[in-house]
């Protein structure tokens, strides 16, 4: 399984949310610098971010985006699945699969693998959080500093 681009900027987008939480609504190119992702590509990524309900935003001379909850709430599971979709190492195994989109379905000796790594993808992402991505990168809660 690869994580493309779109999945990655997603992330780094919504960890520099996470750093500068609590600090109100951030500006793009303050989230661009920080996150090291080109402005117009962030720009597109906040939109389904905000649908999702993941972000909030703000117009105006001081408006921008901040996490709609706080950082150890937001599951890193829950920006991946925005960015990239259902959990699908293989067609056959997706997170949305219908069961009949392979033909060898019915006694696949290899399909019980992949569906252990979904799983396994599925229980990494959904045990992590925002938090713990900045606690593990040395970087301190916006809420631990007030």
């Amino acid at each position: 399984m690869k994580v493309s681009t779109r999945g990655e900027y997603g992330m780094r987008a919504m960890v520099s949310l996470a750093k500068l939480f609590g600090q109100g609504p951030i500006p793009l190119a303050t989230i661009a610098a920080d996150s090291a992702v080109p402005l117009a590509y962030l720009e597109q990524l906040m939109l389904p971010l905000r649908r999702a309900g993941l972000v909030v935003s703000t117009r105006g001379a001081h408006g921008g985006y901040e996490l709609a909850r706080p950082p150890d709430q937001v599951k890193v599971g829950e920006i991946y699945r925005v960015m990239e979709g259902p959990v699908a190492p293989m067609s056959c195994v997706s997170e949305e699969s219908d069961d009949d989109t392979c033909p060898m379905i019915e006694g696949c000796a290899t399909r019980i693998v992949w569906l252990r790594v979904r799983d396994s993808i599925i229980d990494v992402l959904d045990s992590t959080t925002l938090a713990d991505l900045l606690h593990a990168a040395g970087h301190a809660h916006a809420e631990q500093s007030v």
